[in-house]
């Protein structure tokens, strides 16, 4: 594999251009911001999380591959759209200087990144998993109208601080987030949010960790 293959993903037509029509389909649904501010952030959360853990340079890469391409499958439909991006990754990443193996585990970690219907399955899925459902914040919210808020977006509104840190004395991953209860409750916070944090929680015993869940200074997961 190329040793900069990532930036090569990055400035790819066809996967920017899929990676935009997924958000705006998303959009037109009423989903919370899932552009290339979003695949970035979790391009560069994934290959940090397996860098903590000590995995090696090329397992990073494949992390921040797999990041940014995670939501492509989007263009085509928000249902079993991981499934629908691994097929898209597979035919993409033939075009580059990258082994069959990588291009598997790449394909392997977008198609069980969904919560619906994934999980982790290795290392590299387990810290795209983690990246990806901790990416809550208030300016993933389109709507700006309050009024107009579904529960998502009332959830995401609420966020108005998230900080994902990992203590590696502790083999613990913890996401600490401030909620404003004036937004939404608790309640409805994990009745959208529950799935998604156990998922974190496999996601982090894949890795040899625990996974901790702190909002507003408690411990909630």
């Amino acid at each position: 594999m190329e040793k900069d293959l990532y930036k090569f993903i990055r400035e790819d037509d066809e996967i920017r251009e899929l990676i935009k029509r997924g958000n705006a389909n998303l959009g037109v649904l009423g989903i919370t911001d899932h552009s290339e501010i979003h695949t970035t952030l979790v391009a560069k959360n994934a290959a940090w999380i397996l860098k903590e853990f000590g995995y090696d340079a090329h397992s990073q890469q494949l992390a921040k591959i797999a990041g940014y391409m995670h939501d492509i499958g989007n263009a085509i439909n928000r249902t079993r759209h991981a499934e629908y991006g691994a097929l898209l990754a597979n035919d993409i990443l033939k075009r580059y200087n990258i082994s069959v193996e990588d291009r598997v585990e790449i394909v392997t970690c977008i198609s069980n990144h969904d919560e619906s219907t994934g999980s982790s399955v290795d290392a590299i899925s387990a810290a795209l998993i983690i990246a990806d459902k901790t990416d809550v914040r208030r300016n993933r919210v389109r709507i700006k109208d309050k009024a107009a808020f579904d529960i998502h977006d009332r959830v995401n509104y609420a966020v108005t601080e998230a900080v994902l840190s990992i203590d590696m004395e502790k083999k613990v991953i913890t996401l600490q987030l401030t909620i404003d209860e004036e937004s939404c409750s608790m309640y409805e916070y994990f009745d959208i949010f529950l799935g998604r944090m156990q998922m974190c929680r496999h996601a982090a015993e894949m890795l040899g960790a625990r996974f901790k869940l702190m909002a507003n200074g408690s411990k909630v997961l």
